[in-house]
């Protein structure tokens, strides 16, 4: 193509990079890159989920399998959201309504590939949503890994002359699309495996399919795929000779690891990336300054921030978003969903934890079960085979065994006796059970809500309570104990 140049230069293509660079803010932690066009923002970001993953061997659509809890789609369209688009499409095919209703908070087009006659085919549907100054970001829905650095050093690479293709260096290549390039090092072709000759199969450089390329060209080289290969399907890659053809540059990025661009197959490929991105957790809270007792056996399937000198030990499982303060410990066994422990908190083993608040210098458990609701103030403790419901605990008190408290205002240093439990629901409606600071619950009592125990109140054991009390009074509530002489127990009949 006259006075077009078919590759930019190596000083270029760094100007490029760094213009690009200078326009990325961060924001916690997170980066926020914007994209300067010619003096347009013009970011499209196309996801592809529209396949079945028949090698998955489930009804549920490929990319709503989980990685740490969350759809493999769900954290593409968290690193497309990283990038702050004007628009995220997702292609949809096999199980659309499900995977629409799965991530439709997020806010995105979805658009509709009713027969699956491949990538390129996939990108075509999306063709009338696109603007066409816009950059368009091509990902894939069973990539779950890659990071939002890594798509933004790629989108940077377009312009009106050049397209970004991402590739990855393998030690194994095998199976994949190999990167050809010429003599000059352009990139001119990717090449099949199946289609590779013996010397191109030793390139080591493959195609992740990830790729980024202006609007204008997708509308005028998607039309012209053709299918003529050995699947009959309209295959993306194929732009690229297009591309080249044109003399389009192709530019290429890597990602900084390979884990980035690893799909997902089969059960046991999920797998392996489940424990690569637990992995990386696990060191990001090992340079923080947390000790994991074995960082193999360590699952969070959300957010977790934690302060300085926090222990946690083998097969504990963090979902949502969990808070823990300084001097943590935390046992094996435990499951933390939506928490806040403070400084000094001990967790014992086989603990379970929901939607907790928990203030500091406590002990939960072993074996207790903090449920939505719990709130423990300084000092409190719950102890082995406890479950709480929507209950405050006041400062230093204790419910150290066996005992259910739900719907309650306990004051400080309460001591609530082993088996002891609010009788909270009446068949219809719950009710709230107060009880005053210093009051002592003997064991085996059920105190039988709406009821007020004052402070200094002290039951008796295995008292059942269904009127209030007044200051330091004792509540003895059971039947009178009669000894019978002469009982003979009942013998078993012939």
């Amino acid at each position: 193509m006259p006075g077009h140049k078919l590759l930019c230069t190596t000083a270029s293509r760094r100007r490029t990079i760094a213009q690009w660079s200078s326009k990325i803010n961060t924001s916690g932690g997170r980066i926020a890159p914007y994209f300067f066009i010619e003096g347009h923002i013009m970011l499209e970001i196309v996801i592809l989920a529209a396949g079945k993953g028949t090698r998955m061997r489930s009804a549920k659509p490929k990319v709503l399998h989980t990685l740490a809890g969350k759809p493999f789609l769900a954290h593409v369209i968290d690193r497309a959201r990283d990038l702050q688009a004007e628009s995220i499409a997702v292609v949809v095919g096999h199980g659309a309504d499900a995977v629409e209703q799965a991530v439709a908070d997020h806010g995105i087009v979805f658009i509709e590939q009713k027969e699956q006659l491949g990538t390129g085919h996939a990108v075509l549907q999306t063709l009338p949503s696109l603007q066409d100054d816009a950059t368009v970001l091509i990902l894939y829905g069973d990539v779950p890994l890659i990071r939002s650095e890594t798509l933004a050093n790629l989108a940077g690479l377009v312009s009106d002359e050049a397209m970004g293709l991402l590739t990855v260096t393998l030690a194994n290549p095998q199976g994949y699309g190999r990167i050809v390039r010429n003599a000059l090092g352009e990139v001119k072709a990717i090449v099949e495996q199946k289609d590779a000759s013996r010397e191109q199969q030793q390139i080591r450089e493959v195609n992740t399919g990830v790729m980024a390329v202006k609007a204008r060209l997708l509308k005028r080289w998607l039309p012209a795929l053709e299918n003529n290969n050995a699947q009959g399907e309209y295959y993306l890659t194929d732009i690229i000779a297009m591309a080249a053809k044109e003399c389009i540059a192709i530019e290429t990025a890597q990602p900084a690891s390979e884990s980035e661009v690893l799909g997902v197959n089969n059960r046991a490929q999920q797998a392996q990336l489940e424990r690569i991105y637990q992995q990386e957790i696990a060191e990001q809270l090992m340079t923080s300054g947390v000790t994991l007792m074995d960082p193999a056996r360590f699952d969070c399937r959300g957010t977790l921030s934690a302060g300085e000198d926090c222990v946690i030990d083998v097969n504990c499982v963090f979902e949502g978003e969990n808070h823990l303060g300084n001097n943590v410990a935390i046992g094996p066994n435990c499951t933390l969903i939506n928490v806040s422990l403070g400084d000094n908190t001990v967790v014992h083993a086989n603990s379970v934890l929901e939607n907790a608040v928990v203030t500091g210098n406590s002990s939960i458990g072993p074996f207790a079960r903090l449920r939505p609701g719990t709130r423990l103030a300084e000092g409190a403790r719950i102890g082995n085979f406890v479950e709480t419901k929507n209950a405050a605990i006041g400062k230093g008190s204790k419910v150290n065994h066996l005992s259910y408290v739900g719907d309650a205002d306990v004051g400080a240093e309460v001591n609530i006796g082993a088996g002891t439990i609010t009788c909270n629901y009446d068949g219809v409606n719950k009710h709230r059970t107060e009880i005053g600071d210093r009051v002592f619950v003997g064991s085996n009592s059920a105190l039988v809500a709406p009821v007020n125990l004052a402070s200094g109140t002290t039951i008796a054991a295995g008292s059942t309570v269904t009127r209030g009390s007044t200051d330091d009074q004792l509540v003895v509530a059971r039947a009178r104990q009669r000894n019978i002489d002469g009982w003979h127990r009942p013998e078993k009949k012939s």
